[in-house]
């Protein structure tokens, strides 16, 4: 035998009913189905009776509504007629009588709504085991309770044998209304909130029934809301006490009253969607196999919360505080969600409904009026406009550093816990924090906890030119497969060019995100950009930086600050004031984030990472060698007699070597940016000045315009083929070479011979050689492509990857 309770959206309308019927028709068992009203007729049931209280009889607008639901109901199922017609007439001639009475008198009290709140519960049993073909059972009839109107407790006792005589033999099916009882007067009572559920239970425990199926409108308990979370899943099987606890906090799935009858019988019960009956839904059972693994169940908040705080020296070692401070709540019927207390007893904070805030602080000031009067308690504390989040798992207690991974990680995302509540049994941990840090919250733990299968990079782009355009387009081609492979997920969520910018929580598709941002009506700005990243406060966020702006790099403190992990591609930053770049570090560090920029020196070549490895394991950097230009690599390996230097800086600059204006890179000053960088992240302090860049073209074509410099430049071919002959003849190469040794650094062009690893750098081939004290004798290596719009992209690409520690 099982039991099957129908929720109010399940038999919210005619359509829904047939459903419920298809359901209850291909069940083999014998089978008591137990129905809520038609949904939204208790709610307006109830605004009747409290408008017929006032005096003015103005209850008919709802009653109308009231009885235009059922009509439309039968109308469908029924065609409007037959003796089904008559019952729900009778019914609602009933409740009209009652409301009109409540007028007269102007007042209305426990017992009377009792007496009308559950014929919804009356009439949709009737509706439903006509519809169905079914037994109809009256549960006033069998479950008996006190005289405790509202939320009556249960006689068990006696309604067990009732029951047990009613559904003796019983084999075939039956439609039993939930919410309704009796008292021994055989006065109409009421379970309570959720008294439907707890109708099913009773039944199923005193019947002891293979199952109890509670058939709602969702699939099951989920990881979390996913209202907020759109990647949480449904939950296969859950124990008593998690389902407890998840109900507890949120999830209104199931109510914890319905849970201790079948508990007590360990009668499992199953969660169903009415409308996709084929989903397996939860199950709910006394122990859950393979919980190890996932350790945490599910996640569940409530919001429209209080923190109350009792905080004084005084309260130190003194005995009864705590009782005192509940019995106060408990007199005015203020209910305690969470409690959270220091050791030394110097503070105690409760959360509370938002809405019984000035019931609350009245009692308290009340209660403690002598102790803050001689300065004991110094300090009652409202604080409002906060979430308190739990989450739930029974195997919490046999896996250690749950809770560190879980304070570690939220303080990492820059989630401030403003209290903690944690069992002994482990057995759910909450927290509070504030409202506008709730859907952060919740993304964070589910997915630092395994909770969804994925990990997700949110990814703000600033500047999509050459480098910029190029990771779009990697993005895209790499997607499917780093999901498919290494459950990463990049989701492009912000973009700006100098024009416009686009923000989408969902992700913007990658494919269309020209077309996408030309359409957005959102001005490009910095600020504004940052503005918005702050704003969406999502997890797992990245600022990925592809310009070469000065502008863009003085807003890498407040994103930084803001928990959002930066990757760039533009030097100002780490090559800036040694001050600004030490302070970017120390806040990355302090706030958990990472602050990335492989690619400032040698592109894609794995420089930086090599040498902070080497650094962090304890090795010193003794000195530093590299050729660091690939624009000026490009230029000496392609100068010759046939081509002379002034070609081969207009060569370097056709095929995207070299910047716009090629006079950046012939300055040397961006050699000596990746020298600087270099020397700082090897653990020196050195400022840009320090260096001594020797520049090999005259100072007078850096002065003019770029069109002098195009007709100026000429003039140092024929220098420059004289020394190039003298070079070929002795077998060897320029090579503009930066170094650092001793805390001095230089940038400069150097004649290196054949037997100078920097002799056979091809094309625009980077190479750097670390001496450490591990690798004296032989430096380190690190040789390969320096410049180009791809390989930058790609090493921005690898960045953005270590940033979600796949």
């Amino acid at each position: 035998m099982k039991v099957l309770k129908f929720g109010g959206t399940s038999v919210g309308s005619a359509a829904n009913i047939k459903r419920v019927k298809d359901i209850v028709l291909n069940q083999n068992d014998a089978v008591i189905v137990v129905v809520s009203a038609l949904g939204g007729i208790t709610d307006k049931i109830l605004t009747a009776a409290h408008n017929a209280a006032s005096g003015t009889g103005d209850f008919h607008t709802e009653l109308t509504e009231i009885r235009k639901k059922h009509d439309e109901t039968l109308h469908e199922l029924f065609n409007g007629s037959g003796s089904i017609k008559y019952i729900v007439d009778e019914l609602l001639d009933e409740l009209e009588q009652i409301l009109t009475g409540i007028t007269l008198v102007g007042e209305l009290t426990a017992k009377t709504l009792d007496r009308i709140a559950g014929i919804g519960e009356r009439i949709s049993s009737h509706i439903v085991a006509q519809f169905i073909g079914a037994e109809r059972k009256d549960s006033s009839e069998f479950i008996q309770t006190d005289s405790n109107f509202g939320k009556a407790s249960v006689d068990f006792k006696v309604t067990n044998e009732r029951i047990q005589k009613t559904f003796e033999g019983f084999k075939g099916k039956a439609v039993a209304p939930g919410f309704i009882s009796k008292n021994s007067k055989g006065e109409y009572t009421t379970l309570g909130r959720g008294g439907s559920d707890f109708t099913a239970a009773i039944i199923a425990a005193a019947l002891d029934v293979e199952i109890l199926e509670i058939w709602t409108d969702v699939n099951g308990f989920m990881t979390a809301d996913p209202r907020v979370i759109r990647k949480a899943y449904t939950i296969p099987e859950l124990t008593y006490s998690e389902a407890m606890e998840l109900s507890h906090f949120g999830a209104k799935v199931i109510y914890p009253p319905t849970i201790l009858p079948v508990y007590q019988k360990g009668i499992p019960i199953q969660i169903k969607n009415t409308f996709e009956p084929e989903n397996p839904g939860t199950k709910i059972v006394k122990g859950v196999k393979n919980g190890i693994d996932r350790p945490i169940k599910g996640i569940s908040s409530i919001s429209g919360i209080t923190l109350v705080t009792l905080q004084g020296i005084g309260m130190v070692g003194v005995t009864g505080i705590s009782m005192r401070l509940f019995t106060a709540l408990a007199k005015v019927n203020v209910n305690v969600i969470l409690i959270s207390q220091a050791s030394s007893e110097n503070s105690i904070s409760v959360a509370i409904d938002e809405h019984a805030i000035d019931l609350a602080e009245s009692a308290i000031r009340e209660e403690f009026e002598k102790e803050i009067a001689v300065g004991q308690v110094n300090k009652i504390e409202m604080e409002s406009n906060v979430s308190v989040v739990a989450i739930v798992g029974e195997n919490m207690k046999h896996t250690t550093g749950i809770a560190g991974k879980l304070f570690s990680t939220m303080g990492k995302s820059g989630v401030n816990i403003i209290a903690i509540a944690q069992g002994a049994s482990e057995l759910n941990i909450s927290w509070v924090v504030k409202n506008e840090d709730l859907r952060k919250t919740l993304n964070t733990v589910h997915e630092s906890f395994f909770l969804s299968e994925n990990v997700e990079v949110n990814i703000f782009l600033m500047g999509i030119g050459t480098v910029g355009g190029n990771l779009l387009q990697q993005l895209e081609k790499q997607q499917e497969r780093l999901l498919k492979e290494k459950h990463l997920r990049l989701k492009l969520t912000g973009i700006a060019n100098s024009r416009k910018m686009l923000f989408d929580r969902d992700g913007i598709v990658i494919s269309s995100y020209k077309e996408s941002l030309e359409s957005s009506d959102k001005p490009s700005s910095l600020q504004g950009f940052v503005d918005e990243i702050k704003a969406m406060n999502i997890y797992n966020a990245v600022f990925v930086d592809c310009t070469a702006s000065d502008e863009v790099a003085t807003v890498y403190k407040e994103v930084l600050s803001s928990n959002v992990s930066i990757v760039t591609a533009n030097k100002v930053a780490a090559s800036s004031e040694y001050d600004n770049y030490a302070l970017l570090k120390k806040i990355a560090k302090q706030k958990g984030v990472k602050f990335l920029f492989e690619t400032n020196v040698g592109a894609g070549l794995p420089i930086i990472n090599t040498l902070n490895d080497l650094v962090n394991s304890g090795d010193k950097i003794l000195k530093i060698e590299a050729v660091l230009s690939g624009t000026l690599n490009y230029i000496f390996n392609t100068i010759s007699a046939e081509i002379p230097l002034s070609k081969t800086i207009q060569m370097a600059k056709e095929e995207g070597y070299s910047e716009p204006d090629p006079r950046v890179d012939l300055s040397g000053v961006d050699v000596a940016r990746k020298i600087l960088i270099l020397a700082r992240e090897s653990g020196y302090k050195i400022e840009m000045d320090d260096i001594d860049i020797k520049r090999f073209v005259p100072d007078a074509l850096f002065e003019g315009t770029l069109d002098e410099f195009w007709s100026g430049v000429s003039v140092l071919d024929a220098e420059f083929e004289e020394k190039r002959k003298i070079l070929e003849v002795e077998n060897k190469k320029w090579r503009f070479v930066a170094s650092f040794e001793n805390g001095k650094a230089e940038a400069g062009l150097q004649v290196v011979d054949s037997a100078h690893p920097f002799y056979d750098l091809e094309g625009s081939n980077n190479l750097v050689m670390y001496t450490t004290e591990r690798y004296h004798e032989f430096p380190m290596l690190i040789k390969g492509y320096g410049a180009g719009a791809s390989v930058t992209a790609a090493g921005v690409f690898a960045d953005i990857i270590k940033v979600s520690n796949i």
